[in-house]
């Protein structure tokens, strides 16, 4: 019987992978100037480069999980498939009707969501959520949202460099954006220094450290949210460090640590907190489940309250 049913799901899945492949191509021929277009966003604006990161990432969460999800069973759900496939292309009609391009691209996603839910089945699609929600890393926040979370960064980045510089005893006044140091040299936090590419980048690693890691969900969740304040601090340390150069070099070298040098030692010292983060979670945990010692009274082994 165990035979049988082995030879029916593989059968299943060989006459699937035709299907599979034909809507990829009707999906990538369906959505090729969304993806063209999305490839030229993650060119041209250094904020959201990091997402041209995740479909590979994310492919590579499928090879890490291929031995898992070859064992589940394939079922099509075509309900909930076919309510998010319409899901999806309602939000692509509305970004077409009134040019909004966010929901053009989130409906790609959407539709690869519901593309495996229809194909592979709940059992499958449960598996691989995770991955599914890492896909809507890849877009860029639509300009409502990134209006939003760009200004107070900047100006968030601006006063706790001046908080930190005047910590350190150097003179330093703030008129909005822009810093002058020692009443004589002036440093203005452009919109490119609010950070949000940093921010970006972070949540991207710290999903794919969550994801890799085996950890309990509340740990994962815990290390994806405090990406941000991790990224923000660091942001804020690059900054500093940019001004002391400033007062002490020349502004040609202050540039280029800001803009080459500080952007590659603070990924890996964002990793390196994360993994501390990681540490210290497994270090509480342990504590907290240390089994009680027991004590010996007679001849009757009680545990110690």
């Amino acid at each position: 019987m165990a035979r049988s049913e082995e030879g029916l799901l593989s059968e299943t899945a060989a006459r699937l992978i035709p299907v599979v492949a034909l809507l990829t191509l009707l999906t990538g021929w369906a959505y090729w100037p969304t993806m063209v277009d999305l490839f030229k966003e993650w060119q041209r604006d250094d904020d959201y480069s990091a997402g041209q990161l995740v479909p590979l990432v994310a492919v590579f969460f499928v090879w890490v999980a291929r031995k898992r999800l070859a064992g589940l069973t394939l079922r099509p759900c075509w309900a909930g498939g076919l309510a998010l496939l319409l899901l999806a292309q309602a939000a692509r009609a509305y970004g077409v009707l009134f040019v909004f391009e966010s929901a053009d691209r989130y409906s790609l996603v959407l539709t690869i969501v519901a593309l495996v839910l229809l194909v592979a089945g709940t059992e499958v699609f449960w598996r691989v959520k995770w991955i599914l929600l890492f896909l809507f890393l890849m877009v860029p926040l639509p300009g409502r949202i990134h209006n939003l979370i760009n200004g107070p960064l900047q100006s968030f980045a601006s006063t706790a460099s001046v908080f930190v510089l005047e910590a350190f005893g150097v003179r330093v006044s703030q008129q909005g954006n822009v810093v002058t140091l020692d009443g004589r040299i002036p440093m203005a936090v452009a919109e490119a220094c609010s950070g949000l590419r940093m921010l970006t980048a972070f949540i991207i690693v710290a999903a794919f450290i969550a994801y890799m890691v085996k950890r309990p969900t509340w740990q994962k969740t815990v290390l994806v949210l405090s990406s941000i304040p991790v990224a923000v601090l660091c942001n804020v340390l690059r900054l500093v460090a940019t001004a002391v150069l400033f007062l002490h070099a020349s502004t040609e070298t202050a540039e280029k640590f800001f803009h080459d040098f500080a952007g590659l030692v603070m990924m890996p010292a964002a990793v390196m907190l994360m993994f501390g983060q990681l540490w210290l979670l497994a270090a509480i945990t342990k504590t907290e489940e240390k089994p009680k010692k027991a004590v010996i009274i007679g001849r009757q082994k009680v545990r110690a309250t």
